[in-house]
């Protein structure tokens, strides 16, 4: 682990394994790398290249407001070329996904392979759908309106934790206690930044879609979602994999929006099973 100077930022980096090059671009906004560590075991066979985008998790140097797609995208083939690689794959979690998404159209010739995980290519999902689908899954009331306060920015740092705690569970099929607690005490621990989770979701995030840009994408993709995201659910992920030229579909049984976190073998075989055919 590491910290690089990319651009005007610090970047923190952690490359494991050996083989074709994968960059895994976290969740959020306002997570960071550790979120995607149950991948590691892909490291026996692509080199493994977790990075914190700018003002999450531990990297440095820059204002929130800096945090915009350009930057970002721009930040990412920084990093691939300081690492010396000619293209990489890219898969990305959620607004990593989203992050993703954009790398895609504005890097076409670094990029030779795309997955997206649990993710969409306009906000309208999380925005406004996922608080009707909490609802719909017998959430409380309360619980309704904090994810939607929680979604569209409507918070301050101090109410992050408390806010997120109301619908937490809604984020796994089914959610395991005892797993969570033991990660959070034996794995390095997951660095939030609140005011990039704001940011993110009041300004950069707001109203953002790429829809109608998704023809543009010719990389071979690989959407993948656990069927019981009430972030990005299925319908979703049917219209991107339709709209995105050379794309595959596959639904992880008993997941939520972490399948890599409730079924790590299966999204992990996913991955295998796409890069070595597609």
């Amino acid at each position: 682990m590491t910290t690089i100077p990319i651009r005007d930022v610090s970047l923190f980096v952690k490359v494991i394994g050996h083989g074709y090059p994968l960059v895994l671009m976290h969740g959020g906004p306002g997570l960071d790398y550790t979120t995607m560590l149950p991948l590691q075991p892909l490291a026996d066979q692509f080199t493994l290249i977790f990075y914190d985008h700018r003002c999450n998790g531990r990297s440095e140097g820059a204002e929130v407001s800096s945090m915009t797609f350009e930057n970002l995208t721009a930040d990412a083939d920084a990093l691939r070329q300081a690492l010396g690689f000619d293209k990489w794959a890219v898969l990305g979690h959620s607004f990593g996904g989203n992050l993703a998404l954009e790398y895609a159209l504005r890097y076409p010739q670094s990029l030779s392979h795309l997955v997206l995980m649990d993710t969409g290519g306009d906000q309208w999902w999380v925005q406004q759908n996922a608080p009707e689908i909490l609802a719909k899954r017998g959430y409380s009331a309360s619980a309704v309106q904090a994810a939607r306060r929680f979604y569209n920015g409507q918070l301050t740092p101090g109410e992050f934790l408390p806010t997120s705690m109301k619908f937490m569970s809604a984020y796994f099929y089914r959610i395991n206690l005892l797993g969570i607690a033991h990660e959070m005490i034996s794995g390095p621990r997951t660095k939030y930044q609140p005011e990039a989770l704001i940011f993110g979701y009041s300004q950069l995030l707001n109203g953002w879609t790429v829809m109608d840009r998704l023809s543009e994408i010719q990389a071979p993709t690989l959407v993948m979602a656990g069927r019981y995201d009430f972030l990005f659910p299925p319908e979703h992920q049917a219209i991107l994999a339709d709209r995105l030229p050379n794309a595959e579909l596959v639904l992880i049984e008993r997941a939520g929006h972490n399948p890599h976190m409730e079924r790590p073998a299966e999204v992990i075989r996913a991955v295998r099973d796409f890069m070595a055919t597609a």
